[in-house]
């Protein structure tokens, strides 16, 4: 079967095409983006409600995936702990080739059907963990292999894909198809599949931290203050929240290391 994100692009001859006409072109393409998430939202929706209570037990999140797919994941994962104050363990990401293939492609570790749930044993993955497999294709054996191994481990399992009826959409327990069509240049499914991905991505972890206490009102309180910005928009939340003068911000968060438990602190 022909993968819709394979098929000719709607745009020919790049090559002979301004940098003004190429860019807009993408642009065109980026905007159908949206209204594919939008469509795919109650799927989300549904995943999301399955993945909080597991979580509330102490369940880990894990995202696999390979190539872009896969650094989209770990991208995903890494700023749950500075955003939200969660240990670095609840939100794993994991890429077919290990760490080096964050930066350089690892030949053929995609096509391993072995490979994912050999990297999540290293975890001690159990039946309260859950594990999303990210693959544009819908058929990267690595995610495939991976998911299927969960599944039958007792995890809950989900999928992020751009192409209908995929063997990853048939095998997950909730599977998340965002069709976003052919890419401005054909096949590079960096581009519009990449970004759905990541618009996905941001909505389920956003959703199930805000939903597991870690966002109150609309504010991060349990960001960790790792640099000067992250510590001046912890004083302005202090200020507002508090109604109380930079001194006394600064005297709060020095005293007790973050958001919320200087806002506790205070009733």
């Amino acid at each position: 079967m022909s993968l819709i994100t394979e098929q000719e692009s709607h745009y020919d001859d790049l090559e002979k095409k301004s940098v003004s006409e190429l860019l807009q072109g993408i642009h065109e393409q980026d905007k159908t983006v949206v209204e594919a998430v939008g469509r795919a939202i109650p799927s989300i929706s549904t995943f999301v409600e399955a993945l909080v209570p597991r979580m509330e037990l102490g369940g880990r999140l894990f995202y696999i995936g390979a190539g872009t797919s896969g650094r989209l994941g770990i991208l995903d994962a890494s700023e749950c702990p500075p955003t939200f104050g969660v240990s670095h363990d609840l939100v794993i990401g994991l890429i077919a080739g290990g760490d080096g293939a964050i930066r350089k492609a690892v030949e053929f570790a995609e096509d391993d059907p072995e490979g994912a749930w050999q990297d999540m044993k290293v975890y001690s993955p159990t039946i309260i963990d859950t594990v999303v497999g990210i693959a544009a294709s819908g058929r990267t054996p690595y995610v495939i292999g991976g998911l299927q191994e969960a599944k039958k481990a007792g995890l809950l399992t989900a999928c992020v894909t751009c192409n209908p009826a995929s063997a990853l959409a048939a095998i997950a327990d909730f599977p998340i198809e965002v069709i976003t069509g052919p890419e401005f240049v054909t096949g590079s499914t960096r581009m519009k599949a990449g970004t759905a991905q990541k618009m996905v991505l941001n909505m389920i972890s956003t959703g199930a931290m805000i939903r597991l206490g870690r966002v109150k009102g609309n504010k991060m309180v349990d960001m960790m203050l790792s640099n000067h910005k992250l510590q001046a928009r912890a004083k302005a939340m202090l200020m507002q929240l508090l109604k109380i003068d930079a001194e006394r911000a600064e005297e709060l968060l020095l005293q007790h290391g973050n958001v919320r438990k200087a806002l506790e602190s205070q009733g």
